[in-house]
């Protein structure tokens, strides 16, 4: 009665074991940590329960398998890694590859198609290969080795079979994780960073369908571009442009700005929105002290080749809203509001080097930025006189911040 108590118990202690191995591979395709580790977790648990001296999972590259995750000895691991596998016969992963099937080799010496390498001369007898498939496709393949020759159970083969699904969900979640981030990437390329999450993301569907928010706007445009655009020829205007689009361009994500858009010599950027952002007026001061450094090198540059371009910015903030303007097929995320209208004018209003801002962003700002009233503007779509401010810098305090 002892001898099927003790069979028993194994039994049991494999099914146990066989189940968290499972369970860990299915976590870790959950948690998503990264694909490298999620296949090693696929590998080990094949090696481990199969009770193999090696495992290896392959990619598929064209018409190579290569190995990309192993668990055992060290020798093949650097061999394999140097000489991918073809689709042929001569190793079980690349008989894999052909068949779209599991293949078994129970024993390699008495294999005549069987000449890969490695697997003689570290002494591994009996492998196990396993396709990972994708809608049919191959993707890659898992081999385990042993060094006594014999067959694998059908309960090791439907557990690498497990496994290789699993590993088939990883890469599938990889790739499509992989396929977003370019396209994020690429859409950050022609709009804003933060417009670009809001796209790929659940919620920023409810904010690019509009919404009311406080923000800060700026605009800035180049004083005597008019004149220079009449004689300019059209290359190097476009030239001219593309050096001040850059340089000015680079500072917006820098400065937690989203920008609005580029019109020729005009660049419109606000701040606090679609992501909350603390003391967004001072952001939008410091954003506009960093351009105006950066275009009097420009300026500087220019000037030699007789080009004399000046750099004004107005800045206002208040309530705007938001969202997405356009139509099918083109859209933009805009803000629309007195508060856009009046950044606008000012950045009309301002002279080369100088930078104006609305008295509710001085007065939001005072503490930190030195100012210069400039008295009652008449501004264009305004009814009556606006009250102004020059920028002229931080105070000391807040300059290094």
């Amino acid at each position: 009665m002892k001898e099927p108590s003790s069979e028993l118990a194994r039994q049991l202690e494999d099914a146990w074991e066989q189940q968290r191995a499972i369970s860990s591979v299915l976590r870790a395709v959950a948690r998503s940590p990264g694909l490298q580790s999620v296949l090693d977790e696929v590998v080990e648990a094949a090696r481990r329960l199969c009770r193999g001296e090696n495992a290896e999972l392959y990619l598929a590259e064209g018409d190579l398998l290569h190995l990309f995750s192993h668990s055992g000895a060290a020798e093949i691991y650097e061999y394999n890694r140097e000489h991918p596998h073809p689709r042929d016969h001569r190793s079980v992963v690349g008989r894999v590859a052909l068949s779209l099937q599991p293949v078994e080799i129970p024993d390699v010496e008495a294999d005549a198609e069987y000449t890969w390498e490695a697997i003689k001369t570290i002494g591994n007898r009996a492998l196990l290969g396993v396709p990972i498939l994708l809608d049919d496709v191959l993707i890659g393949a898992i081999a385990v080795g042993r060094r006594a020759a014999g067959r694998f159970s059908d309960e090791e083969i439907e557990l690498v079979k497990t496994f290789a699904d699993q590993a088939a969900i990883a890469i599938a979640n990889a790739r499509l994780i992989d396929a977003v981030e370019r396209q994020r990437t690429e859409l950050a390329r022609f709009v804003s960073p933060q417009v670009a999450d809001l796209v790929s993301s659940e919620e920023g569907e409810k904010l690019l369908a509009g919404h009311r928010a406080f923000i800060t706007c700026l605009f800035c445009d180049l004083r005597g571009f008019t004149a220079f655009s009449e004689t300019a020829a059209p290359e190097e205007l476009l030239e001219l442009l593309r050096e001040y689009h850059r340089s000015v361009g680079e500072l917006v994500s820098r400065h937690e700005g989203t920008l609005e858009h580029f019109a020729g010599d005009g660049i419109m950027v606000f701040f606090n929105d679609p992501l909350p952002l603390e003391r967004h007026e001072l952001h939008a001061i410091r954003f506009a002290l960093a351009a105006q450094e950066r275009f009097r090198e420009l300026a500087e540059k220019w000037h030699k080749r007789g080009i004399d371009l000046g750099l004004g910015i107005g800045i206002s903030s208040g309530y705007a809203t938001l969202g997405r303007i356009g139509f099918e097929g083109r859209y933009d995320y805009g803000a629309v509001g007195p508060a856009t209208s009046l950044a606008s004018r000012l950045s009309t209003e301002a002279k080369t080097g100088q930078t104006l801002i609305s008295q509710r962003v001085h007065a939001a700002v005072e503490e930190e930025v030195l100012a210069e009233p400039v008295g009652e503007l008449t501004l264009k779509g305004f009814g009556r006189p606006v009250l102004a401010h020059e920028v002229q810098g931080l105070r000391v305090a807040h300059t290094t911040e």
